[in-house]
């Protein structure tokens, strides 16, 4: 069994995928548009460019995506993206906060050396932490 993570656009799937390649080391696996599949989907021809399904590799796991024209902004789900050093945390957050809006700034707590949540420009709410090692070893 897996657990796969979909989230939808209202017509910048492809834009935010591309951008989470470009800045998060994630990898584009698969993306189809509404004109590229086999059966029409019944949608206005503006959104032929749309989204009908796309995968993206990133931090050993996958994010699907699509575009919906009823999609509406992440409100109580983040994805969550741990990181190996506080420099990359930073450089993470720095990218997904980048015309998108700083829920908590990147800050240490109790259990990160890093930790933040930001919206990013697409409207995907996100977790950044770098953790703090666990005295016992856990």
């Amino acid at each position: 069994m897996t657990l796969t993570t979909y989230v939808n656009f209202a017509g910048r799937c492809a834009e935010a995928f591309r951008y989470y390649e470009a800045h998060l080391d994630a990898r584009i696996i698969f993306l189809m548009t509404h004109a590229e599949a086999p059966l029409p989907a019944g949608l206005p021809p503006e959104w032929k460019d749309a989204v009908l399904h796309a995968r993206l590799s990133i931090g050993g796991t996958e994010l699907s995506g699509a575009d919906i024209p009823n999609a509406a902004p992440m409100r109580s789900a983040y994805l969550t993206l741990a990181t190996s050093s506080d420099s990359e945390a930073e450089r993470v957050y720095t990218a997904l906060a980048n015309g998108g809006r700083e829920l908590m700034p990147l800050a240490e707590t109790f259990f990160a050396s890093r930790f933040g949540q930001v919206q990013d420009r697409f409207g995907i709410n996100w977790m950044i932490l770098h953790e703090r090692p666990r005295p016992d070893g856990a």
